[in-house]
């Protein structure tokens, strides 16, 4: 059975592959398979389709390449592990109802062929989910240390003023790479004044909030001051209503005031100069 069924979604790939699309295409809530341009989804269409035949005819460590290599490509096309699983089973419905119409499947047979669509796709969809699973894993983790290294850097601006962006949620490892990052960079670039500039944070709550204070009384420690910028207006609204102490913080709106700010501290000050 498996022979004939491979032969004959072979021999009638492009239909069900253009049926397949147009339940893909169905699918309202998964707006990444309908923005695709129509060369890479008939790419894409074409390697998921070989991708199921494959089951049925390749070895299980050719089988299990396919998959691999499917699930990292779904996973940089924004794919959800629920439209992948959809994909499955709408393709075995596909030829499910093809094959009943054609008479191949019938009564006589129908609780055989039940029987080895469940030994075909069940496997299926389990080793695409887990390949799934891994590679968006390890995607999740390679952006996260990118993110920590891009996003944890002391920048000097002017001598003796430092600045370090953040950008992103911090929870207890990036602060603790922040602070390392941080006194590192003040001793480094002999920073007097370092601006810590939260305009990239979406949320300032408690646990962020003793993050950065931490991270000012580090800073004095080692003999800097440290000033607070890029609190928006929902950000301060949020530290008020938690009661959160920023009392010994200089804090600004925005980075340019606090570079204006920080100048002064160092007896300097930004004035045109006439032609």
């Amino acid at each position: 059975m498996n022979k004939q069924m491979a032969q004959y979604i072979q021999g009638n790939l492009t239909e069900i592959v253009s049926k397949w699309q147009e339940k893909m295409k169905d699918e309202k809530n998964e707006r990444s398979f309908q923005l695709m341009p129509e060369e890479l989804m008939n790419q894409t269409s074409q390697e998921f389709a070989e991708l199921m035949i494959s089951n049925l005819l390749e070895s299980h460590q050719a089988y299990e390449s396919r998959v691999n290599d499917f699930a990292e490509k779904v996973v940089r096309l924004g794919w959800s592990i629920t439209f992948v699983t959809k994909a499955i089973n709408h393709f075995a419905e596909i030829v499910y109802e093809d094959l009943t119409k054609e008479q191949i499947i019938h009564e006589g047979n129908l609780a055989a062929y039940i029987e080895e669509f469940s030994k075909w796709i069940s496997p299926i969809r389990e080793s695409t989910i887990q390949a799934y699973s891994k590679t968006w894993e390890r995607t999740v983790s390679l952006q996260k240390i990118a993110l920590q290294e891009l996003s944890a850097s002391l920048i000097p601006v002017f001598d003796k003023v430092s600045v370090m962006p953040l950008v992103g949620t911090i929870d207890t490892e990036r602060a603790k790479l922040i602070m390392e990052n941080l006194l590192e960079g003040v001793v480094k670039h002999r920073a007097e004044v370092v601006l810590l500039d939260i305009t990239g944070v979406p949320v300032v709550d408690t646990m962020v909030a003793h993050h950065i204070i931490q991270a000012a009384d580090a800073v004095r420690l080692v003999g800097a001051k440290c000033m607070l910028v890029g609190i928006r207006p929902e950000i301060a609204q949020t530290i008020v209503t938690l009661g959160i102490n920023l009392n010994d913080f200089t804090t600004t709106s925005t980075l340019q005031r606090g570079v204006e700010q920080a100048l002064a501290w160092t007896n300097r000050k930004i004035v045109e100069v006439e032609d």
